[in-house]
């Protein structure tokens, strides 16, 4: 799990989170398929693909704000040593700390 806060209102970020466009540059390499949509809450995903499980997004307000909090909860779908998949986890888990850091600097940007 990791958590990234936005100075920005929950509805605007659940509205993005909701957007199937989005999906492949949070997820690389992961099949998606929604199992639980909660609106402004966030979004649960069933993964297929390269691996097998899930990923959620779940949405807190906070502080004038609200924490995008992250989850992956996967397995590889082939064969992998247990350090194979220790490093697939950090790497996975490290591209959507990334992602969803631009997220923020994309939403908190001032309109010109």
């Amino acid at each position: 799990m990791a958590d990234t806060w936005i100075d920005c209102a929950v509805e605007t970020v659940s509205v993005v989170v909701a957007d199937p466009a989005s999906w492949p540059k949070w997820w690389p390499r992961m099949d998606l398929t929604v199992i639980r949509d909660r609106g402004v809450k966030g979004i649960r995903w069933a993964v297929t693909g390269r691996y097998h499980g899930t990923a959620e997004i779940w949405l807190e307000p906070f502080g004038g704000g609200v924490i995008l909090h992250h989850f992956l909860r996967l397995d590889p779908s082939g064969p992998l040593s247990r350090r194979a998949t220790a490093r697939l986890a950090r790497e996975l888990a490290w591209h959507a700390r990334l992602m969803f850091w631009e997220l923020k600097d994309e939403l908190e940007r001032p309109a010109r």
